[in-house]
């Protein structure tokens, strides 16, 4: 979310509430889930931070308004992060260290454990894609919900894999 933050102020300053109203509209429906002071939360550690500063800014009938721009190192920080090219999540590491587990151990059937793990994944799956008829083709949520039915697909598609090599382990 800082990254995000820190990006959206590199086009120009903004008050907490635009910078909200920006992030909703580039996620779409998933942007629901946004908890509104998530935003300023994370605006104040910024601004501890050293990456944005606050000023403030008056407004004719309303309370003045706290406006946010990147500093110096804002910026350097987020020229970072846009060539950062690694995930956060480019493989289910962790379900497959508990694979091999349950496998180990025998505390767990690992069979077992990917068809959950596949219900599960096809229950979300289900949920963006009715998300996604409610959406614009060429809206920005549109997009992040194309990649996250695609990223599901895949990991489905590899529980399969994951399901068919412990089943043959268990012939063997």
């Amino acid at each position: 979310m800082r990254d995000v933050i820190l990006s959206l102020l590199a086009k120009e300053p903004a008050h907490g509430y635009e910078l909200r109203q920006r992030l909703m509209q580039a996620l779409g429906p998933a942007g629901g889930a946004l908890n509104p002071g998530q935003v300023y939360v994370t605006l104040s550690r910024l601004e501890r931070a050293g990456l944005v500063e606050a000023r403030e800014v008056a407004q004719p009938r309303q309370p003045d308004k706290k406006v946010y721009e990147l500093t110096a190192s804002g910026l350097e920080r987020v020229m970072h992060w846009l060539n950062d090219l690694t995930w956060s999540k480019v493989a289910p590491l962790e379900f497959h260290l508990k694979l091999v587990a349950a496998a180990a151990t025998r505390l767990a059937d690992p069979v077992a454990l990917v068809d959950s793990q596949r219900l599960e994944l096809l229950r979300e799956l289900r949920q963006v894609q009715e998300l996604a008829l409610q959406e614009p083709p060429d809206a920005d949520g549109a997009l992040l919900l194309e990649g996250a039915s695609l990223r599901l697909q895949a990991d489905i598609r590899w529980l399969e894999v994951c399901q068919q090599r412990f089943v043959e382990r268990e012939v063997r």
